[in-house]
């Protein structure tokens, strides 16, 4: 009875500093999903973003030997932006994802986590507890699933009645036996939109990601990105919502509840010549406060290259042109030359050949030779 007053005081309490959602779950093994991970894993299916240890990923036992119960909690964020900047010929712009509009989210919800922690040792002094957002061991996505937050949608994003997948999910590890919470059932049926929308069928099937070629995953890489993705990227800067817009669970959804969500429309979707020459204390201070920053700059101007490639930008020619010549970076000076093939065409050619002639990185000459080839289609 202790226990049960308990969480109803701590679901009193969430509300009172603006959690949008909680759920409670045991902390038993998670079996399914285990299975789920290694094949994932034999596939070649993973990022290499995720925590490496399987076992630690499905039993919070083996992060916190006293687990008894897990808390997950889901703050919603907006969907829509208040008048968005337009993108026009000579201003041309990028975006980043609506999970990385506003402050950074790991930030938010460790606050919301800690609030909530300290709450609970109030309580019960002597509890061991373990919070953790995104980057922790376990799946933020199974947690979440188990605790009533959502179900998991064929998009593989937890999909709430109230607020769409537009959530950020975290989860706290107590040693508590808090009595769980009834799991949703799946309500996306046979809808497959999802699936056929995704640019690069990243989206094997429903639940099933392959990270190495989801476009979220490929804009936070470094290295060049396959020659076959460029032309899916668009403007992405960071991140993609493709399978979040075209699901019909989202159809009307946009929750402005939370100020430091807000998006500066001048950071969530900047202009992209600015991009090319911006120095790395500049990004800090323009973007450093946005999850989408965590890679640092390289993996944005790139993709900001792709992006004026992808609108045939001839403003971005000599900007580009400065990169080809002067940049110490190969895989920027590599994405220029081929986003100058794909701009100027003939009226290029001579800067290419020139660039091969000087270049010493092989990775580069592979671009610039990629661009002439382009550029020789062409004619």
């Amino acid at each position: 009875m202790a226990y049960a007053q308990l969480k109803d005081e701590i679901i009193a309490y969430s509300k009172s500093i603006e959690i949008d959602k909680i759920g409670f779950a045991s902390a038993n093994p998670f079996l399914t999903l285990k299975d789920r991970l290694i094949a994932h894993r034999e596939l070649g299916y993973e990022s290499g973003f995720e925590e490496p240890d399987i076992e630690k990923r499905v039993d919070s036992k083996n992060v916190m030997p006293e687990a008894r119960s897990i808390i997950a909690i889901a703050l919603a964020y907006p969907s829509k932006m208040k008048n968005p900047p337009k993108s026009s010929k000579g201003e041309r712009r990028g975006i980043f994802c609506r999970a990385s509009w506003g402050k950074d989210y790991h930030h938010i919800l460790k606050e919301k986590l800690q609030l909530l922690e300290n709450f609970i040792l109030e309580k019960v002094p002597n509890a061991r507890i373990t919070s953790m957002v995104d980057t922790g061991e376990l799946s933020d996505r199974a947690v979440a699933q188990r605790a009533g937050i959502g179900w998991s949608g064929k998009n593989c994003a937890i999909i709430t009645p109230e607020f769409g997948s537009y959530v950020y999910l975290g989860e706290m590890i107590t040693s508590i036996p808090f009595t769980p919470d009834q799991p949703l059932e799946d309500q996306c049926g046979s809808c497959r939109r999802c699936i056929d929308a995704c640019p690069t069928g990243a989206l094997v099937q429903g639940g099933q990601l392959n990270s190495q070629k989801c476009i979220a995953y490929l804009t936070q890489t470094k290295n060049f990105l396959p020659e076959q993705f460029r032309a899916k990227l668009g403007n992405r800067l960071y991140g993609c919502d493709t399978c979040q817009q075209v699901c019909p669970e989202n159809k009307g959804i946009d929750f402005h509840m939370h100020k430091e969500m807000e998006p500066d429309p001048e950071v969530a979707k900047p202009l992209l010549l600015p991009l090319l020459s911006m120095s790395n204390r500049e990004f800090k201070e323009r973007f450093g406060h946005v999850s989408g920053s965590w890679r640092g700059k390289k993996p944005i101007q790139r993709n900001a290259i792709i992006a004026l490639a992808h609108f045939k930008e001839t403003e971005a020619i000599d900007p580009l042109t400065e990169l080809l010549e002067k940049d110490p970076r190969p895989v920027i000076r590599g994405t220029a030359a081929w986003a100058l093939a794909v701009i100027g065409g003939k009226s290029v050619e001579k800067q290419l050949k020139k660039a091969k002639d000087r270049e010493k990185d092989t990775d580069v000459i592979g671009e610039i030779n990629r661009g002439l080839n382009i550029i020789a289609q062409e004619l």
